[in-house]
């Protein structure tokens, strides 16, 4: 009995005295990247968030070249490692990664979600799982010379059939006045993912849909798809020089920026490249999105967001939701902004003066970020891939004059189906 006494005295003892202590740590591990000021950047609000609430991060830093840690996060997560917590996400790799990744809709609020732009949103759910929560966004935008659209008194083009009367014009009259080399219109039309990219927005903006729709049907064999390609083939030799269907995002960019083009297609990080001090154009770019190919059809620039998701075989589940949170957050995402030019997913942002100061660009933009068209990954899952490839090879051969639109998508669907049936999307 003085046993038995003696030993809940001693386990009470015990509670008390753990009582007194701190809550034990957790230490979350997160992936960066590596590339330019990213590292930095993302570390910064790592380490601002062990601050606050006690806890600790080990960053991973991810290769350069963000394709080869793709293969690294499969590894990591097939063999249900407890090493990852919180990953950073290509958009195109939800899909792929979505059976590993924690549901986030019970542990967010339905206020924290709905800050974020829908289309950012949708591009993390999978089946009704929102498996990753937007970080930054990218997009594709419509850059262009002021200066030169100002002296030939043409208005931004609203639509496709606009830019193209408008570069033709504004290309022959330039010419005339001796810039021989200059072009209408540029963009990556390289057979690659970028040329996935473009062409999804002519599609989607003239209503020809995204390739495959949100329930897994085929849908690029239409008129409209057709119709779109067979615009930009028209571009080809006649605003846009032969040589950009070997063009990927810098190719097309220097062209611009050495100011022989009036208008680009390319990723918002071209407003930083093209006003850096001592540039040839600082002062005459103007962003806005990119144009519509059909009355009552959205801008439809493509998707590049980065996410955030969580392993579903972390051991920290609470630590890296917070963390999570911390950095998807509207405080965090302003400071980003603003330090680095990562551009916000949060709605509110875009009115925020501060943010706006150092990013002139983003109001004019805010349709664009608003109203992205999606590429079909997170439906298509690990099949995801081929489809991208057999379409952007197909779409090259349209723009090359090898096969004509309609022919060309009805083949590609055809494909798409077998591709389909063998990996059960």
């Amino acid at each position: 009995m003085r046993r038995g006494l003696s030993g809940l005295a001693g386990a009470a003892a015990l509670l008390l005295a753990n009582a007194a202590l701190p809550a034990r740590a957790d230490t979350v591990s997160l992936f960066c990247s590596s590339s330019g000021s990213e590292y930095e950047i993302c570390k910064a609000g790592a380490d601002a968030w062990a601050r606050q609430t006690g806890n600790e991060v080990r960053i991973n830093k991810m290769p350069a070249a963000w394709d080869e840690a793709l293969p690294l996060y499969q590894q990591l997560l097939s063999a249900q490692s407890t090493d990852a917590d919180v990953l950073l996400l290509d958009v195109v790799w939800v899909g792929l990664l979505q059976k590993n990744l924690l549901d986030l809709n019970a542990d967010l609020s339905k206020d924290d979600i709905a800050q974020h732009f829908p289309a950012t949103v949708a591009a993390g759910t999978v089946n009704g799982r929102l498996v990753a929560l937007p970080w930054y966004t990218d997009t594709g935008l419509m850059f262009y010379r002021k200066d030169l659209l100002a002296k030939y008194g043409k208005p931004v083009p609203k639509t496709w059939a606009e830019l193209t009367e408008t570069a033709k014009a504004v290309q022959d009259g330039e010419r005339a006045a001796g810039n021989k080399d200059i072009w209408g219109y540029v963009w990556q039309g390289k057979s690659y993912e970028g040329l996935t990219c473009d062409a999804i927005e002519w599609t989607a903006s003239s209503g020809g849909g995204t390739i495959i729709d949100d329930k897994g049907a085929i849908t690029i064999d239409n008129a409209k798809a057709a119709g779109a390609l067979a615009l930009a083939h028209g571009w080809v030799g006649s605003i846009t020089p032969p040589g950009a269907l070997n063009y990927d995002e810098e190719g097309s960019r220097s062209v611009f920026e050495t100011g022989n083009a009036v208008f680009l297609r390319n990723w918002a990080y071209v407003w930083g490249t093209s006003q850096a001090a001592g540039a040839p154009l600082v002062g005459k770019v103007g962003v806005a999105a990119l144009p519509v190919g059909a009355a009552g059809e959205r801008s439809s620039g493509c998707m590049g967001t980065a996410h955030l998701g969580i392993s579903k075989y972390t051991r920290h589940k609470d630590a890296a939701l917070s963390l999570l949170h911390f950095l998807a957050g509207k405080d965090e995402q302003k400071r980003r902004a603003i330090a680095g030019a990562y551009n916000p997913t949060i709605a509110a942002l875009y009115d925020d003066a501060d943010v706006l100061k150092a990013l002139p660009f983003l109001k004019d933009a805010e349709a664009a970020f608003a109203e992205s068209a999606v590429r079909p990954s997170a439906i298509t899952g690990s099949s995801y891939n081929r489809v991208s490839q057999a379409f952007f090879k197909a779409v090259h051969g349209v723009l090359g004059g090898d096969t004509e639109a309609g022919p060309a998508l009805k083949t590609l669907a055809e494909d798409l189906a077998t591709i389909k049936a063998a990996g059960k999307w």
